[in-house]
């Protein structure tokens, strides 16, 4: 696997400032053979020199700030320079441009089935930058394109993964887990990218609704669920209030209740503590029994 190696071209503003008056004397041997045809030999110097600047001219090259040049000489990868500014290598040298910036977008909606078998729609946005410019430049073709894609069939196995909801707190689901689940959205798609020299920085889910077709239907399953779910947690806080009830009246002595007594005392409770209406109490004004 190609690996990145730094390079440090030398600076070319020296290269430059030598390269300019040498051409500026060729020309003027090229000149001054010109206006005396027996002096050949200036015109053919001038000429030569003039060409040797042209061809070391070419060797310049200019870094922009967040940006990496990637040499090869004759096809064979010999570098990466990386320092901005004005740079001089070989004239044999090409050179290609990586850029070293933070690239951020966002995937188109998909259309994928989660945990439950539910068509769910769902895009996501991923920030990632180029951390090695050779994987990027010969590993893969247009590395920009292979993390676009490679995003989005990430994102299709999450979906996958986990349900839309979950009204059960211990268990993971795309829309009540986000933070958890963008950090493992963020680690598959770097398992995916890695190849082409890719660091991905940042992944979440920018959009999540249940497919159009059964949104309408999925919505009246999550609101009974949703109800099914409080009326659970509900009675259990019930029962626990009438349990310590009875308890603190049995260890207080405040009043003594038989088997028939203690169950009516206990449907009470639980109608004023499980109803989903406020109670209207009834003063009975004869005796216990």
């Amino acid at each position: 696997m190609i690996r990145e190696i730094a390079r440090r071209p030398p600076a070319g503003i020296p290269v430059l400032f030598l390269l300019v008056p040498a051409a500026l004397g060729f020309l003027a041997l090229l000149v001054a053979g010109a206006q005396y045809p027996q002096r050949l030999a200036l015109v053919v110097l001038g000429a030569l020199g003039i060409g040797a600047c042209a061809f070391l001219a070419k060797g310049l090259f200019v870094v922009n700030p967040n940006e990496a040049k990637v040499l090869q000489l004759f096809g064979q990868y010999v570098g990466s320079a990386r320092e901005p500014g004005l740079r001089w290598a070989s004239p044999f040298y090409t050179n290609r441009k990586v850029s070293l910036r933070v690239v951020s977008f966002e995937s188109g909606k998909l259309k994928v089935n989660d945990l439950d078998g539910n068509p769910v729609e769902i895009a996501a946005i991923v920030a990632w930058k180029v951390v090695d410019t050779a994987q990027a430049a010969f590993q893969v073709d247009q590395y920009g394109d292979y993390v676009r894609v490679q995003s989005e069939s990430a994102l299709r196995v999450l979906a996958s993964r986990y349900p839309y909801d979950a009204h059960d707190d211990e268990k993971t689901s795309l829309r009540g887990s986000t933070a958890l689940v963008a950090e493992q959205l963020q680690k598959e798609v770097q398992e995916r990218v890695r190849l082409a020299g890719v660091e991905v920085l940042e992944a979440r889910i920018s959009h999540l609704a249940y497919a159009p077709e059964i949104a309408q239907a999925m919505l009246q399953r999550q609101q009974a669920a949703a109800i099914i779910a409080a009326r659970t947690r509900i009675v259990e806080g019930a029962v626990g209030m009438v349990e310590m009830a009875l308890e603190r009246l049995v260890n207080s002595g405040v009043v003594q209740l038989d088997e028939e007594r203690k169950a009516a005392m206990v449907s009470n409770l639980l109608v004023v503590l499980a109803g989903d209406r406020a109670a209207h109490p009834v003063i009975n004004a004869g005796t216990l029994y």
